[in-house]
């Protein structure tokens, strides 16, 4: 076995897929901080489709940017990256300049605050803040007046919240200690 084959934290993670796969982006150590692993991206972008061509991508907890940066990767239109570390955003913002990806913007900011400020809504959002992170009620209603109609909302957590009836489930998934869904925004008729 090679020396430090399972190093639990490399401060790096892999694309998996689109324009930027195989390339690695390092990211800053952070309280909670723990990337979707390739497996669970995979699964995701495979529920989500391979190409995001026009999308428009929220990544609320950025952290790692795994989930953003796969998102622009696979030619989203637009990816706002937004986290309340403002050391983590500068290597955010780092890493998308690096992978050629223009169309990324990174933010520091509490993903409540940001949500309430914004007027842009958005086709694919994910969630997925640290374990310890409570304050989902919050969130979702901040939430639900910045998505498209049919958006895609990626929830990933140790135990999922309470989800609003708006968000009907459309896939689900476990892989060590955290759950996932991908839920569908639809409008109340």
């Amino acid at each position: 076995m090679a020396a430090g084959k399972h190093t639990k934290h490399s401060n790096r993670v892999r694309i998996i897929g689109g324009q930027c796969r195989g390339r690695k982006l390092s990211f800053a150590s952070a309280d909670g901080l723990r990337p979707t692993p390739d497996s669970v991206r995979e699964k995701l972008f495979n529920w989500l489709g391979q190409d995001l061509t026009g999308k428009t991508v929220l990544d609320l907890f950025g952290g790692s940017g795994a989930l953003g940066m796969e998102a622009a990767s696979r030619n989203a239109k637009r990816v706002v990256i937004a986290d309340n570390n403002c050391q983590t955003v500068q290597t955010l913002e780092k890493n998308s300049h690096e992978l050629g990806l223009g169309q990324v913007q990174t933010v520091c900011s509490d993903g409540i605050a940001y949500l309430t400020n914004l007027k842009e809504k958005f086709d694919v959002v994910f969630l997925d803040p640290p374990f310890a992170w409570q304050s989902w009620e919050s969130l979702f209603n901040a939430l639900g007046t910045r998505l498209n109609d049919g958006a895609y909302v990626y929830i990933e957590a140790g135990t999922l919240p309470d989800i609003p009836d708006w968000l009907a489930e459309y896939r689900e998934g476990k892989s060590g200690q955290s759950t996932f869904e991908l839920r569908v925004f639809q409008v109340a008729e």
